[in-house]
């Protein structure tokens, strides 16, 4: 797999007509004309190459290319892409986006930067697809509201037979959570060694203490310069983490 996955690689890039008119779409807060979950080649065969692997159960994770719901597919499971970090450029968080902008010089440059680092293979992951899947729960769900540590929370609850407000979600996919045996198999299959402690017991947060009972997006400048900073450095490592992986 050595040289057939680029770390670095922008799925910006190759997702047609992404920047066209950006800023101005989402109200000034912007956004992709075409999302690279669904429109970027390079990340489907990325994620076909990266997950092709054995699974901690032991099983050949073979997955096949498709379209449309097809995206990538296996043994009558259906997959889909997921960018797992987040901006928060939503409508209802527009107050802290713009004291965020007028804290800096040039946010949107700022904005785009973030964008192209994390629209890498790191920043990028496969969950199953199908209506109301993890996909679309993680981020319409009031108390995740798209944030990659807590969905982790959720998933480690799962593992452990905790409650969480992803609970349903996971219940339906259990087949899928079943292939890693356990929370670390999980973890360590799709290198998010990261996010979790040494010995895999507890997720580390990049806001709040995953109590699931405080408002899950930041609130302040700082908190919002402070999310966006951590999910930097994870997308950096983990990244490199897939880098020694396929060499």
């Amino acid at each position: 797999m050595a040289g057939k996955i680029d770390v670095t690689f922008d799925f910006t890039k190759d997702s047609p007509g992404y920047w066209d008119g950006f800023w101005d779409r989402n109200e000034g807060l912007g956004a992709g004309a075409c999302d690279p979950d669904a429109c970027s080649s390079t990340l489907q065969r990325y994620h076909q190459l990266l997950w092709s692997r054995t699974l901690p159960n032991g099983e050949a994770f073979e997955l096949l290319r498709g379209t449309g719901h097809m995206y990538l597919n296996w043994r009558g499971m259906r997959f889909g892409s997921d960018s797992i970090l987040a901006s928060f450029r939503y409508r209802d968080n527009r107050s802290v986006i713009e004291a965020v902008k007028r804290s800096m010089p040039d946010y949107q440059t700022f904005m785009e930067d973030f964008l192209h680092k994390t629209y890498t293979i790191g920043g990028m992951i496969i969950f199953p697809k199908h209506h109301d899947s993890m996909n679309q729960r993680r981020g319409t769900d009031k108390q995740i509201r798209d944030r990659w540590d807590l969905t982790l929370e959720c998933i480690r609850r799962f593992y452990n037979g905790e409650a969480s407000p992803l609970s349903d979600v996971m219940e339906r996919d259990r087949d899928f959570f079943a292939l890693f045996n356990d929370f670390k198999g999980y973890v360590d299959f799709f290198y998010l060694q990261d996010c979790v402690t040494e010995d895999y017991k507890k997720v580390r947060f990049w806001l709040g203490d995953g109590s699931f009972t405080d408002q899950p997006l930041p609130q302040t400048v700082e908190e919002y310069l402070a999310w966006i900073a951590a999910e930097l450095d994870f997308v950096e490592k983990r990244n490199g983490r897939i880098k020694a992986a396929v060499a």
